[in-house]
């Protein structure tokens, strides 16, 4: 385990699934930003779902709609793993299933503070992050 300051997304290593190139490339610059380490972005279920599943991370923020796909299981993978998630969906949380609601979603678009803002708290919720 490594210790990290309480709040602070530096250093966190974060997944990132979103299949719109331009909106994965400003959210990629905006995880930079902020001092975290960026696993991707990946655009697509199946290598997602490997990432969730073998890559040591920190947090995700996950696109819910991959071209025609759901995102769904890479979110069963990180909850497994009991890794911290962020939804990103431009339809609103109506969209998620019954199993999802509560989950910590941010809707499209939005900004780089409401993205950091999720991230601090969702890596405030431990005083040590999982590294693997």
């Amino acid at each position: 385990m490594t210790e990290l300051p309480v709040g602070n997304p530096a250093g966190l290593r974060v997944l990132l699934v979103e299949d719109q190139m331009i909106v994965a490339m400003e959210i990629e610059d905006t995880l930079r930003g902020l001092g975290c380490v960026v696993v991707g972005p990946v655009g697509t279920l199946e290598p997602a779902v490997r990432l969730a599943r073998e890559e040591a991370l920190d947090a995700a923020v996950l696109d819910v709609s991959l071209d025609g796909d759901y995102v769904f299981p890479v979110a069963e993978e990180l909850k497994r793993r009991e890794i911290p998630f962020i939804f990103a969906s431009g339809y609103g949380e109506h969209i998620l299933p019954d199993k999802w609601h509560g989950q910590v979603h941010l809707g499209k678009p939005f900004n780089r503070e409401q993205l950091a803002k999720l991230l601090r708290n969702i890596s405030s919720t431990s005083t040590e992050i999982s590294r693997m």
